[in-house]
């Protein structure tokens, strides 16, 4: 083992000898039958390796007694497995990837005076397929706070964006100088719009691109697996080695999944993995 070892253990030996290097997900476990933590990675050995190195993780390690793993085809596999196990088993430490039902969403409606931010929630939108939605937020409060945050580095006006009640003063921006004067007047409120818009676009919700579910395909040395996408929801993996299918969820057009989302938007996006459409 290469480095120090700063964290005594209890660990089986047997279990870190038979880490494999290649792509997965890596279970600690102690004296019980749930998890201590889950996690992930293109090369299992040398990840859990270098935990038993961390001095901050010497209570989760003090714990553990056994690792437990199992193999992917890819890391785009070891990351959809690793945030379902996490939402279905809970594991102690483990402080991200929490199932969450409900999030909240930024809408741009027109009106006769121009642009102006909604708060929407993906009870009444199917977030994923509903165009020019920005944001993904825990709350309404949440999604209040990004666009007060917004506000003061672009400069926008509160009252346009609906956190202010209108005043013929203007908003608290306009005294301070924190706002350009489109509650008032003082700037054309086009302008305004526009910058909303830059202010919005990096958090854009990208829309699913196809007519149905898609298969992600990723190969190992002939170990090939296949996982079914829909709306942004890992829907299940295929596996050769089992000519088997794992199922993961049963799709609902209203559902959607955060981090399936975040982990699958780019490569799907950018075509960075092979897809298979019907």
């Amino acid at each position: 083992m290469n480095g120090t070892l700063y964290v005594q253990h209890k660990i089986d030996p047997d279990c870190l000898a038979a880490l494999p290097n290649g792509s997965g997900v890596y279970i600690f476990k102690g004296q019980g039958t749930l998890p201590l933590y889950i996690g992930k990675s293109v090369n299992i050995r040398s990840r859990v390796l270098s935990h038993l190195r961390t001095p901050d993780e010497a209570s989760m390690i003090a714990q553990t007694r056994r690792i437990d793993f199992i193999e992917t085809a890819g890391e785009l596999g070891a990351l959809l497995l690793e945030s379902r196990m996490i939402k279905e088993q809970s594991p102690l430490f483990n402080q991200r990837l929490r199932r969450v039902r409900r999030f909240s969403s930024l809408r741009l409606r027109q009106t006769d005076k121009g642009t102006t931010p909604e708060i929407v929630d993906s009870k009444t939108v199917n977030l994923g397929t509903t165009p020019k939605l920005f944001g993904l937020f825990s709350s309404n409060y949440a999604a209040k706070q990004k666009l007060n945050e917004l506000a003061q580095q672009h400069g926008l006006c509160k009252v346009v964006l609906g956190l202010e009640k209108t005043s013929t003063r203007g908003c608290f921006g306009l005294q301070i100088k924190t706002c350009l004067g489109a509650c008032v007047g003082q700037e054309e409120r086009q302008a305004h719009d526009d910058r909303l818009l830059t202010a919005l676009i990096d958090l854009q919700i990208e829309v699913w691109p196809y007519s149905g579910p898609v298969e992600l395909i990723e190969e190992n040395n002939g170990w090939v697996q296949k996982h079914r996408i829909n709306n942004w929801c890992h829907l299940e993996t295929w596996c050769s080695k089992t000519g088997q299918a794992t199922q993961v969820t049963t799709f609902n057009p209203q559902d959607f999944d955060r981090d399936s989302y975040q982990i699958l938007v780019r490569p799907i996006m950018l075509q960075t993995v092979n897809i298979q459409v019907y």
